[in-house]
């Protein structure tokens, strides 16, 4: 059983969807810190111009504050990105082919950030052909400290393989997972191949919806795993 573990983030990269794609189950941990001018609330699209973020305005209240408590603070921001998102991409292959289904998704009244991520979370997931079994890490009622959490996660999952993205080598105590005959392996993000995409350079750290958009059905193969 292999068990990834990550924030919700809005709109993500394709290598997100690679670390979902990889996993027997993938758990939305929303209870941590919301962090401003993070990937929470904000991704990045190609335009003529380079790139271009798209960002949901949010009320953070606090420093203390938690993603799943995290509001929207401006109703309209979805009229906002669906008008960027046709202005920057009505050009491409697949634009007509997805349009109504992405922005449906763009479409949601919901408040809290954390609702509307992993609406389009699992939308794409399914989009992809990803089979993934995705949960909201509060269903575990986890307990300890960050990396003891985790491994209380994997246990609770009855996990072989606690699966991380490389960012976690800065941060995460392996010993804890080793000492419950748990394996840490590491997501590979390298070795993307390009696509057809607007607006050269080609630039792979960009919104999975410029995969989509520019793809369309053959986006899965545009992904590793």
């Amino acid at each position: 059983m292999i068990v990834s573990i990550s924030q919700s983030n809005y709109i993500p990269w394709k290598g997100y969807f690679d670390l979902i794609a990889k996993s027997d189950v993938f758990v939305i941990y929303d209870e941590v810190q919301y962090t401003k001018n993070d990937w929470r609330n904000r991704n990045i699209i190609k335009t003529a111009k380079g790139t271009e973020w798209l960002t949901i305005p949010v009320n953070q209240k606090g420093l203390n504050q938690r993603i799943y408590d995290t509001k929207v603070s401006f109703n309209n921001w979805g009229k906002k990105h669906r008008g960027t998102l046709q202005a920057n991409y009505a050009k491409a292959d697949s634009f007509k082919e997805v349009r109504d289904m992405v922005f449906d998704w763009l479409s949601t009244d919901a408040e809290l950030l954390t609702d509307i991520n992993t609406t389009i979370i699992k939308g794409i997931c399914k989009q992809l052909g990803i089979g993934t079994r995705i949960i909201d890490s509060r269903e575990l009622n986890l307990v300890g400290e960050p990396s003891e959490r985790l491994v209380d996660a994997c246990k609770k999952l009855d996990a072989s393989v606690y699966l991380s993205g490389p960012a976690g080598r800065n941060y995460l105590k392996c010993e804890l997972f080793e000492q419950e005959e748990m394996t840490v392996e590491w997501m590979d993000y390298s070795g993307y191949k390009e696509y057809s995409q607007l607006h050269p350079p080609f630039e792979h750290g960009v919104s999975v919806l410029d995969l989509l958009f520019n793809v369309g059905s053959d986006a899965r193969n545009h992904i590793k795993y």
